[in-house]
């Protein structure tokens, strides 16, 4: 075997940047339709070169796309650009020493994200969506209760506890005993919403203990939630236990992991719902991306992103209008570091790992939950809450016990409620 090299290679020159559009742009030849139908063309092709590893041809796509595609653009020329610059910074991770030395110097992706999705929040009707479903289903569950104990896994949003103690603070027989765990990285946003909870409850001379856990999901323990005998318990996660799904995919393909309904087995995951379980908690409330982004294949979860972020991308086009400004940009930034960790990450890096409710009913029912029927009068609210916000194109679904909100028929955010069975 000859161990001589070629004399000249392709040459393969990628970039990260997000490319605007230039003065003379072979896009203003297209009509809008037929520069979004290119786009995807490109962007599958782009990603199944990506996906086989031919660099050649994937940075063939990638040169093209650059010229159509802009985060100054109309909605699907925004999308493309970060798709765009998902697929590039999975290409370039082949070489790990260029990968970190371009992201050394703090990109324009490491943003606020704690201020985004303030933004989020504020302009767009789903956590609103979610706050009232948990906030009424909790009080329903609750309110005969004299000892409380809430685990709030990761959303530590005032928004979200503020209402639920002032609803606590006026049932028949007064107020309860409540305390309230917060699980979450950010010690600061965790103090902050301890002294504004702890002031909430002394208006209403509610006895009350703020929890904070400054940890992460994957480090949390039985211990830290100091679950006491005689309380009676709910946990709330929100956007945040996919994560749990994480895993190294290649042992799993190797050794071929157990499936249930398509469903991949989790050890971790197995693992922290036998742990809630051996707690029993009332209700389990979980709020996730209606989006299946945990395929092992490349192709097939760049297909499902580019369908579900295309609802956002459009969503923030009806919200902000085509014209760039400082809110837009972080909310597109917040959703680009998802695509690209969905594109680009592999093993236990790629923690956007959503899942359709369909999934979660087989892991919950594997670990010993059962569903809880949402009331008529919580679809109510939560339709109410969505109206108020004024944005049009957004409604609520019921499908098999869980609440989904849609933008245009497109589900994007599930809401259901769990109980151990008895």
């Amino acid at each position: 075997m000859s161990s001589s090299f070629p004399s000249q290679k392709p040459e393969v020159t990628l970039s990260l940047s997000l490319p605007s559009i230039p003065s003379t742009s072979p896009s203003e030849g297209l009509k809008p339709e037929e520069r979004g139908v290119k786009l995807i063309e490109l962007l599958l092709s782009c990603a199944d070169h990506a996906s086989s590893g031919n660099l050649h041809h994937a940075d063939a796509c990638l040169r093209q796309i650059s010229q159509l595609a802009s985060i100054n653009g109309d909605s699907m020329q925004r999308l493309s650009a970060r798709f765009a610059s998902a697929l590039a910074a999975r290409l370039v991770k082949r070489w790990p020493g260029l990968y970190k030395a371009l992201n050394n110097t703090g990109s324009a992706r490491n943003i606020d994200i704690y201020r985004a999705r303030s933004i989020f929040t504020q302009q767009f009707p789903c956590m609103d969506f979610a706050y009232a479903i948990i906030n009424r289903v909790l009080i329903q569950v609750m309110s005969h209760e004299r000892i409380i104990h809430v685990i709030d896994l990761g959303s530590g949003d005032p928004k979200l506890w503020v209402p639920f103690i002032q609803g606590l603070g006026h049932v028949p027989d007064g107020p309860p005993h409540l305390k309230i765990t917060c699980v979450g990285r950010n010690k600061v946003a965790q103090e902050k919403l301890g002294a504004r909870l702890i002031k909430e409850a002394e208006s209403l001379d509610m006895p009350f203990q703020f929890n904070p856990v400054n940890v992460s999901l994957r480090e949390l323990t039985l211990d830290m939630l100091k679950v006491k005998s005689g309380e009676a318990l709910a946990l709330t996660s929100i956007l945040s236990l996919h994560a749990l799904l994480a895993e190294d995919d290649r042992v799993n393909s190797h050794f071929g992991s157990s499936k249930n309904n398509g469903v991949k087995d989790s050890r971790q995951m197995n693992e922290f719902l036998a742990m809630v379980k051996s707690i029993s908690p009332k209700a389990v409330l979980l709020v996730e991306q209606e989006s299946d982004h945990n395929h092992n294949r490349l192709v097939d979860r760049f297909v499902e992103a580019l369908h579900y972020y295309s609802a956002w991308f459009d969503s923030i086009s009806v919200a902000y209008g085509e014209f760039s400004c400082t809110d837009r940009t972080m909310l597109e930034e917040m959703f680009g570091n998802e695509i690209e960790n969905i594109v680009a990450g592999e093993g236990l890096e790629r923690e956007e790992r959503h899942e359709r409710y369909a999934k979660w009913m087989v892991r919950f029912g594997r670990a010993g939950f059962r569903p809880v029927r949402l009331w008529s009068d919580t679809m109510d609210e939560a339709r109410r809450v969505v109206e108020a916000h004024g944005l049009n194109g957004y409604k609520i679904i019921n499908q098999k016990a869980s609440l989904m909100i849609c933008w245009h028929d497109r589900p994007i955010y599930a809401v259901s409620a769990w109980t151990c069975f008895s």
